[in-house]
């Protein structure tokens, strides 16, 4: 698989939607995860991330103008002993309850779908990395309709394992804009991780779209310490 470019991959895309990326450094040390929100609609855009123990919550940038808080505010980062889970939607909740209870993260991501959100059935998007004793595994899902069809739930996880250096992976719910907005298709893109945190984060920020990009989250962690980094950037400030 051709490795791309993320800073081109979301300049060339007005509306990704909601995306996640996890990977590897391009010096080995640390564990990379970034995820992003976007907005079209005054309610998606009238928020912000902020941090919430050691992960993170979105919440209104402005409470007066919050019109409905289903699918807007939820944890999209929850860490769990050496798991670092993160997601576009409570399905955070439900990964964290359900693996602390020793169930594995598909079988918690098999008692929910896509989202309620008709006519786009926006796919619930999850990621989970795993450190321990100076090793470093990930593994994404997506559950998204078949090809729109709100009766049929499609399940796909990818795992990988002792991922190499300055590769990540990246997946998004929308392939773009529309109407309805077309849901993710594929595996997730094999992507560049250049930079130390500050030169990633600032690449990320500055290739998505200035008009409806919302919020990112970008965190480095130390593979043999288990040590991190945080970084939250907010359009609403």
């Amino acid at each position: 698989m051709k490795k791309n470019d993320l800073s081109k991959l979301l300049s060339e895309n007005a509306y990704p939607g909601r995306g996640i990326v996890i990977g590897r450094s391009t010096d080995g040390k640390y564990a990379v995860t970034a995820y992003f929100i976007m907005g079209r609609s005054t309610n998606s855009r009238n928020r912000v991330f902020v941090e919430d123990g050691e992960g993170i919550r979105t919440q209104a940038f402005d409470p007066s103008k919050m019109e409905d808080p289903h699918l807007i505010i939820y944890s999209p980062v929850r860490v769990l002993g050496n798991k670092t889970i993160v997601t576009n939607g409570d399905q955070t909740d439900t990964i964290y309850e359900l693996m602390d209870q020793q169930q594995t993260f598909e079988q918690a991501l098999r008692t929910r779908e896509f989202e309620d959100d008709a006519p786009n059935y926006t796919p619930r998007i999850s990621g989970i990395m795993h450190i321990e004793n100076g090793e470093y595994n990930f593994a994404m899902s997506i559950l998204k309709t078949d090809d729109g069809d709100a009766d049929s739930c499609e399940r796909f996880t990818f795992a990988y394992s002792n991922p190499r250096s300055g590769a990540g992976r990246f997946i998004h719910t929308y392939m773009g804009d529309g109407n309805p907005l077309p849901s993710f298709e594929g595996e997730p893109e094999l992507v560049g991780i250049e930079g130390d945190i500050d030169t990633f984060t600032n690449n990320v920020w500055n290739s998505l779209n200035e008009d409806n990009k919302v919020s990112l989250f970008v965190r480095f962690i130390d593979i043999e310490t288990g040590k991190y980094e945080t970084r939250i950037v907010n359009k609403n400030v």
